[in-house]
């Protein structure tokens, strides 16, 4: 079978990367080869602009500068990793990709529709991903556990109305693309991983 991309999205401290780790080994369990990769990052350049993305700077971010950067690094992670990936019939499991430019700075910024869709034409020229697992968590429940893992980063730091305004565009892109299965990620862990193992299941038998 031809290599797939795979991809988890959600908010912070929606549970991403446990998701990840047991989605990656579903497909090893169907006797496939694995890359995982995470955006922004997943190549040096990528993840030099990802330390720029999220460091606190003494000046003001702009949000476009933001949003150009993040597709900055998804442009090299798509032609030194993904697409490489693909062709050599390997799947492909992304920590995040396009939906959350759509979400985080389309919905939490505020940034409008043509430029999106602009950027998104440039660097993507179509290129989709073929199942996403959204890991859907109200954003003060999501937050709180980021916090628990240490200190917050720039983007982290937005605000709870950032997140609220990013998880309501993740939902209403979720309901407009069947290629997109939305995951209640406030059940308990165990709960959240029989989800995924079903929406596996029935994406690797179709």
């Amino acid at each position: 079978m031809a290599g797939k991309f795979i991809v988890v999205e959600g908010l912070e401290g929606a549970g991403k990367s446990s998701v990840i780790a047991l989605v990656e080994s579903a497909v090893k369990a169907q006797g496939h080869s694995t890359v995982t990769t995470r955006e922004p990052g997943g190549t040096p350049m990528a993840e030099a602009i990802r330390e720029c993305v999220k460091q606190n700077w003494q000046e003001t971010v702009v949000e476009e500068t933001e949003l150009m950067l993040m597709y900055a690094a998804r442009a090299q992670l798509l032609a030194n990793v993904i697409k490489p990936a693909l062709a050599d019939n390997s799947w492909v499991i992304g920590d995040r990709h396009d939906l959350s430019s759509q979400a985080y700075q389309g919905g939490g910024r505020q940034i409008d529709a043509d430029t999106l869709v602009a950027l998104r034409d440039i660097t993507l020229k179509g290129f989709k991903p073929d199942l996403t697992l959204y890991l859907d968590v109200e954003p003060a429940v999501g937050l709180e556990r980021a916090r628990g893992r240490g200190e917050l980063d720039r983007i982290e730091l937005a605000g709870l109305g950032f997140f609220e305004r990013t998880r309501a565009r993740y939902l209403e892109l979720a309901g407009a693309d069947d290629s997109i299965i939305t995951i209640n990620a406030m059940q308990p862990m165990a709960d959240v991983h029989s989800d995924v193992r079903k929406a596996l299941e029935h994406y690797l038998s179709c």
